[in-house]
Formats: C-alpha cells, structure tokens, sequence
C-alpha cells in the first residue's frame, strides 16, 4: 500500500522545467553583437583582400550592394540553421540537468563552430549540384542573383514558420525544396525552344534518399542502442529521469556531454556546408577572377594536372570515333552543356566535344604554368570548361562500358584535379559561417528544446534516452559528412528521441508526432513553392 502511494506521489510531482530565462543581460547582448560585427568586418576586409590579391578593380556600385545583400542572406540562413537546428542538440543535456541552458548553448556553439571550420567542403557542393546548370556558370548574371534571394529566403521562411510554433524541421529539407522551386521556375520561364534545365532529379533522389533515411535511422538505431544498453549496462542510474534539478553522477553526465559535443561538432561539419556552396557561387559571380579558380593550387601540382588532362583527352577522343571535331570551345561548351541537361553524354558527337574542352584546359594551364596566373579575360572559360568536363564525368558514373578499367581510372583522376581547381572554400568563408552558425546556436533556442524535451514523449527524458538518441546522431551526420552526403540533424535527432522513448516504454505524445510528420511531409511543397514564386518575382525586378 505504501509502496503504491510512494509511486503515485512520484508520478505526481515530476521533475521541473530547467530555468531557461538567461542569455538576457547587457553584457551578454554587447558581446553577441560585438562577435556579429567582426564577422561582418572580417567577410569584407577578406573580399577586398583577395581582390587585391589578383588586381582585380572595384566592382561597379550594383555589383557591390547586391554581392552585400546576398552575402548577409546567406549568412542569415546559416544563423537561422544554428538556431533552429542546433537546439536539437543541446535539449538533452539541458532536460537531463548535465549542463545549464546558457553553458549548454555557447558550448554547442563553440562546437559548431570548429565543424564548421574544418569541414571539408564536400557537401557544400553537392547542394549546389542540384542547381541547373546554366544558373551555375552564370551566377554573376541577373537570373544568377534572382536565384540565390529566392531559394535563400524560402528557406528561411519556412525554417522561422515551423521555428514559431515550435516544430522541429530539417534545414537540408527546406533548401532542397528551395533549389527545386527555383529549377521548376526557371524551366517554365525559359522561352519555348530554349535547352534549359530545371530539376537534376538523379542528384535530388541521391540527396532526399540521404534526408528520407536520417528519421528512419534515427528511431530504428536510437531504440536498438537503448536497448542493447539495458543488457550491456545494469546500473540503474542510467534509465532514471533527474530528480529536480540534481545533476546526474558524473560519469553520465560526462558520457552525455561528450555526445553533445559531438553532435554539435557534426551539425556543424554537415549542416554548415549547406550555404558555404551557395556563397562560392555568388562571390564567383561577383569577383570571378578572385574566386573562379583555386588560386592556392600550388605550381608543383601544375605537371600532374596537365598530364591528367592529356590522359583524359585521349581517352574521349578514343570514343569520338568519326564524329566531328566541334568547330571551336564555344560550340564544344553548347554541345556538353545540351548533354549534362539531357544526362546523356555517351554520344561521339559529346566526347569530341569533352576531348576539346579537355585540351583546352591543359593548354591553358600549361600556358599560364599555374591557376593564379590565368589572367583575369580567361578566367571564366578556363572554370566553365573545367566544371562541364567534371560534372560530365561524375554524370556518366562508374557503368559507362564503352570505357576501359584504365581509361574509367584517368577520367576519375582529372576529376578530382578538376574539382580541386574549382570546389574550393576559403578560410574566411568557413570562418565567417561558422560564426553564423554559433552565434545562431545562442539564439532563439528556446521553443525547439522545450518541443524536444517535453513533447516527444510522455514522461520527462532519462539519461539513456539522450544518450542514444545523440550517439545515433553524433555517429549518422559524421558519416554522411565524410560521404559528402547532406543529412537531417533535426529529423536523425528527434526521431532518435522517439525511438529511445519508444524502446524505453515511456511513451509517445501522438499529437507532436503528428505535428513533426506533418512538418516533413509539407516542406518539400511548401518550400518549392515560396521559392518559385520568388525566383520569379525577382527575375521581374532583376
């Protein structure tokens, strides 16, 4: 009977909400502003420096503002991402008392700050794969422009939307949705006739597999984990809800923050790659002579890359058989760019044109002796060049048979010198990123961390639930970042959350299950939407 009333009176009186009202004060406020400005200053000071750098002019006043504003939004969106995902991050440890809110929120932004840093850039690039074509090597142009403001703010939109009523919503899902919308709309204004594409759906089923995967993972490996836990460790600790405000025993708590971190860590190597992309390409339509090409190649790469050009031109003009040669570049780069829009690039016709464009490239570059000494009127043909040929080879894949084991190994290698001469990220880009990132971490955290930690299941969250739902996502976003693949922090986290809560019987609140389904199911639309409509209306204003 005691026992009974003991077990009533712990299931009345539940563990409190954590005091999240800090971060407020003046002293916190001035810093944060403070770092925000420096981040500014540091972009600009950079830009000017690498234009300086190679002599290139000052831009003309339209260039500068709209090269301004579309650095600001894409930096906006990045800010908004640590926001809105981040706090998926730190709602375990907050709701198991290991760390206070504020010491939580600036150690997840310090620690998305170096994934940031140090990422690789892979997946950067990826998204921008999505983009058509010819927005790509025209993204100085005034479709160019249209295209980054519309796909930018939708994403933003739609991530500020689910932010306000707390539902907690994949990024990568709104800005796939985003650069869908604006390929969709750039088809249907293209004039009759026009070779134009809109959607590379062999590159969008490739990314939304990777974004369809992370909630499935997420439950599936989360519960396993928490199970496997019960029978590997027995203390009972572990799968027990705090008691007040207590912290738990220190080796939980440690366990629990290392996961933090290391979801924070790969949050910010996966998911702060996401606009880095986006940023390359307005800074190489704005100031293409400073950023077109990977000026920090060095001279001692330069033998290499010509011989690796030679070899794959060899081996396209092997398969040209009797077609002929294109009658110069302008019309090879026609004949490419109509193959990459139909992924089709198999044709004798497309491989003479693949063996000009390769020789070109080794001409150029054996001329110049190196990256930083094609002057400034080259510079676009050179990277045009240089991205069709890459993107060309990464269309026909590891199955085109028509190519020997050592020609498929040639090929491979120029692509990689390729992409080593044109996706490239500077320091300052993923410095200024990260700050973003952290800084957006700090801000607006609230809502999703209450939805994380209260609303997915029906008791309060125990040490075990947090530690598996983080050490699946830690381990799935440092995979796919290595794999160059953009995943879903949000969906590999709070499905992770639900998971855990499932296998561990607490149960599940069907009502915010639904809300984050609903989410999932209508970003895609909804996203694709407001950023056609933009892209659009821009295009009108542009």
């Amino acid at each position: 009977m005691s026992e009974a009333i003991m077990s009533s009176v712990r299931e009345a009186a539940p563990p409190s909400r954590p005091d999240m009202k800090v971060g407020n004060n003046p002293l916190h406020v001035a810093i944060f502003f403070g770092v925000l400005l420096g981040a500014l200053g540091f972009a600009a000071v950079s830009i000017l420096h690498d234009m300086h750098a190679v002599g290139e002019g000052t831009l003309a006043t339209g260039t500068f503002v709209l090269l301004g504003i579309a650095l600001i939004i894409a930096l906006g969106f990045e800010f908004v991402n640590g926001f809105h995902d981040t706090a998926n991050a730190v709602a375990t440890v907050i709701y198991t008392r290991s760390l206070p809110p504020l010491v939580a929120v600036v150690w997840s932004g310090f620690w998305n700050f170096l994934g940031v840093a140090t990422s690789t850039g892979a997946v950067a690039y990826s998204i921008v794969t999505l983009l058509p074509v010819e927005l790509i090597l025209q993204a100085g142009s005034t479709a160019g422009y249209a295209m980054i403001f519309a796909l930018l703010i939708a994403a933003i939109v739609w991530n500020l939307v689910t932010w306000a009523f707390g539902i907690p919503n994949s990024s990568s899902h709104a800005l796939v949705g985003s650069i869908m919308g604006v390929g969709l709309a750039n088809q249907m204004m293209a004039p009759t006739g026009a070779a134009t594409q809109g959607v590379d759906w062999g590159q969008v089923e490739k990314v939304f597999s990777a974004l369809l995967f992370s909630p499935v993972c997420g439950f599936v490996m989360a519960a396993l984990l928490l199970l496997t836990m019960k029978l590997l460790v027995k203390n009972r600790a572990l799968y027990k809800a705090p008691e007040g405000d207590k912290p738990p025993p220190l080796w939980i708590r440690s366990l629990l923050v290392f996961t933090c971190t290391g979801v924070s860590f790969s949050h910010g190597g996966n998911d702060g790659q996401k606009g880095m992309g986006l940023i390359m390409l307005i800074l190489i339509g704005a100031a293409p002579t400073a950023y077109a090409l990977n000026r920090a190649m060095p001279e001692s790469a330069m033998p290499a890359f010509i011989q690796s050009a030679d070899r794959a031109h060899q081996a396209f003009q092997a398969h040209a058989g009797d077609a002929p040669a294109a009658p110069d570049e302008l019309k090879a780069r026609e004949i490419v760019g109509a193959a990459l829009r139909a992924k089709s690039v198999s044709s004798p016709e497309t491989f003479a044109a693949l063996a000009m464009l390769s020789d070109d490239i080794s001409s150029s570059v054996r001329t110049y002796g190196s990256m930083k000494a094609v002057p400034a009127a080259a510079v676009p043909n050179v990277r045009t060049d240089m991205y069709l040929v890459a993107d060309a080879i990464r269309v026909m894949g590891e199955k085109n048979e028509a190519f020997s084991a050592g020609d498929k190994k040639a090929l491979k290698s120029f692509q990689s010198d390729l992409y080593a001469g044109t996706r490239f990220i500077p320091l300052w880009v993923k410095v200024s990123v990260a700050i973003a990132l952290g800084l957006g971490t700090m801000v607006g955290w609230k809502r999703i961390v209450v939805t994380v930690g209260e609303k997915i299941g029906k008791t309060h969250m125990t040490y075990a639930e947090g530690a598996s739902a983080e050490i699946v996502a830690m381990t799935t976003i440092g995979l796919a970042e290595g794999y160059g693949l953009p995943v879903s922090t949000t969906h590999i986290l709070s499905s992770g959350v639900a998971g855990a809560t499932a296998a561990n019987g607490s149960g599940l609140q069907a009502s915010t299950l639904k809300s984050m389904a609903l989410a999932w199911v209508t970003t895609l639309p909804a996203a694709m939407a407001i950023s056609g409509c933009l892209y659009i209306l821009f295009r009108q204003l542009f």
